[in-house]
């Protein structure tokens, strides 16, 4: 069976490699041009009100221990 190639999904995935092939493929690079583009535009920031918690402090992955 022939997969439908849907040209709107291409144009994104194309999109996406130019992106990444301009910043050398670094992630936070990218990140941090969005950021940029986003506060020049006037586009409003998240901002989260506590920095990201581990759930499970003890690192154990929230097994349960038995005593």
């Amino acid at each position: 069976m022939k997969q439908r190639i849907d040209p709107v999904i291409e144009e994104i995935h194309e999109t996406r490699r130019e992106i990444a092939q301009r910043f050398d493929y670094d992630v936070h690079r990218i990140s941090e041009d969005a950021r940029r583009r986003q506060c020049l535009e006037g586009r409003p920031l998240w901002q989260p009100k506590s920095a990201n918690q581990a759930m499970h402090a003890s690192g154990d992955g929230g097994r349960i221990q038995n005593s």
